[in-house]
């Protein structure tokens, strides 16, 4: 099995574990964009001051900045695929960071909006509209899918519960709160409500 392959299934697993349906091209779109990156060069910029993941800051500045369409177009899907990648597979390492995985989750979610709405004004790109359309639609919910995905290979430890808890209060994930409640853990708010 090759690696696009192994995706491709961990992928339709975790969908219908997670009740979650998206568009075959949608699908695809993301099992590539996991097969992409699971090359380092491909995520990490060569830069002044070594290897380095762009802040997404960064690449929304650069974005707004471009001075093309189609650059504009390229910087928000790099910064729309990163987004779901980082919040997907390494949501447990935002612990005690100044940006968390919901910082991600609202990055990721805008730059694909806005790419689709570029994209739906011209005829070759209405296919990708709808597909970027979906991911913004569903980004919180790829990303949960994603983090079963990453999952699948490492058992939880103490801190994984806490950090999961951390992780419902932020962004309000159906997933985090059903792993709870299959820990035996019942997610309560600040304000008191499950």
């Amino acid at each position: 099995m090759n690696l696009r392959e192994f995706f491709h299934e961990s992928i339709q697993q975790a969908l219908q574990q997670q009740h979650v349906t998206v568009e075959d091209q949608t699908e695809h779109y993301v099992v590539n964009v996991l097969t992409t990156f699971a090359r380092s060069e491909a995520l990490y910029e060569h830069r002044n001051e070594g290897v380095q993941l762009k802040p997404l800051a960064l690449m929304l500045a650069d974005a707004m900045e471009a001075p093309t369409v189609e650059q504009r177009q390229h910087m928000l899907q790099r910064l729309g695929d990163v987004s779901l990648f980082i919040a997907g597979f390494f949501a447990h390492s935002f612990a005690r960071k100044l940006v968390d995985v919901d910082y991600h989750i609202a990055m990721g979610g805008r730059a694909y909006s806005a790419l689709a709405d570029s994209m739906r004004t011209r005829t070759r790109g209405q296919v990708f509209a709808a597909v970027f359309n979906e991911l913004a639609g569903k980004f919180q919910r790829l990303v949960d899918v994603l983090n079963d995905v990453a999952e699948m290979a490492r058992p939880a430890s103490h801190q994984d519960v806490l950090r999961l808890y951390e992780i419902w209060l932020k962004t309000g994930s159906p997933r985090a709160r059903r792993l709870l409640g299959e820990l035996g853990v019942a997610p309560v708010s600040a304000g008191g409500r499950a």
